[in-house]
């Protein structure tokens, strides 16, 4: 039976298991090709599926069991961008990587997850949420050696994206979720285009809208950055007004353990907000009470029926039961919540 507030969600990846791909670690190879590579995603996705509604999860997710990554995945299907190709360059404006290289007009020749949001939504009977990178973070992760022009490839990718999103929603998904890391590091390219490709990205979606927005995986470039962010993390103060502003549904944000100032949520007056409650970066598992009070905390700025309790960021790189612990606390701690509101 669905809450009618504070209803749980994931912001997207879970684990895989380790006979699908190595596990603890991000972008990990495969160990299965072909036919058998599909049904042990498919079965991935089954467990994630399971281990989510067990955890008293109300809004699930395939976990992102098909994808090496919640980025590259999607762009290998494009025409236009040559993978055999790789340049340096600077990602976030944070760390080095070889990407590889827009050589041609981008173009989707086929639906790339279609498939997958169909399978989904045959797999269970509650909400779902599917996941899409954001176009500006897609131009953040490739060189640009065809339009030299960082609007006008989101926009392309915006067109793309918006394509894909309309199929996977006729599919039955409840919420299409654009992830937009790249909103908490370019400012002004947020508000001279980001917006707008965002927005046409979700174009005429009849479903719910999301846009996720954090500090990263607990990697090491990461943990590092925010060391530099000192003792208040106020980059959400630069984007929320105009997301406030935008068309999006929903603004996925995080919280727990963050030095984010909880009231820049007063920022999103009107909006779902997704209130990242569990923090991805370590292997401590958040007591009922921890998750409680992150909310009670959220919801001094949000409704009730607009706060939906969430984890920071993607969970790909936890181990498996670290992460189902986790779901499990965020879900008990949400029904905490509940409890006083009664």
């Amino acid at each position: 039976m669905p809450h009618a507030n504070l209803q749980t969600t994931i912001t997207g990846s879970l684990p895989k298991p380790a006979w699908l791909s190595e596990p603890l670690k991000l972008w990990s190879p495969w160990r299965l090709e072909g036919a058998l590579l599909k049904e042990g995603q498919e079965d991935a996705v089954r467990l994630v599926l399971r281990d989510q509604e067990m955890a008293g999860i109300d809004i699930v997710s395939d976990g992102e069991q098909t994808r090496r990554h919640f980025v590259t995945t999607f762009i290998e299907r494009l025409a236009g961008v040559d993978f055999q190709q790789s340049r340096t360059m600077r990602i976030r404006d944070r760390y080095d990587a070889q990407v590889p290289v827009v050589t041609g007009a981008v173009e989707r020749q086929e639906p790339i997850y279609v498939e997958n949001a169909r399978f989904l939504r045959s797999q269970t009977q509650r909400q779902t949420k599917f996941t899409l990178p954001g176009p500006m973070t897609m131009v953040d992760t490739l060189y640009d050696d065809y339009y030299h022009s960082r609007p006008k490839l989101a926009a392309a990718f915006a067109r793309i994206l918006n394509a894909e999103a309309r199929e996977i929603a006729a599919a039955g998904i409840d919420v299409i979720q654009f992830d937009e890391p790249a909103f908490n590091v370019f400012f002004d390219e947020v508000r001279d285009y980001g917006i707008e490709t965002l927005e046409r990205a979700a174009e005429g979606l009849p479903c719910k809208t999301a846009v996720h927005i954090c500090y990263g995986y607990g990697i090491k470039q990461n943990t590092e950055w925010k060391k530099t962010l000192g003792s208040e993390w106020r980059q959400y103060e630069e984007t929320f007004p105009l997301l406030q502003k935008s068309k999006i549904d929903q603004v996925s944000l995080e919280c727990h353990n963050s030095q984010v100032p909880i009231e820049l949520i007063d920022l999103l007056k009107g909006k779902d907000v997704l209130v990242g409650a569990i923090d991805v970066t370590t292997d401590q598992i958040e007591t009922p009470e921890e998750v409680a009070a992150t909310l009670h905390k959220a919801l001094e700025y949000v409704q009730p029926e607009k706060l939906f309790p969430c984890t920071n960021c993607g969970m790909v790189p936890l181990g498996r039961q670290v992460a189902v612990e986790k779901l499990k606390a965020l879900s008990a701690g949400a029904a905490l919540v509940r409890q006083t509101m009664a």
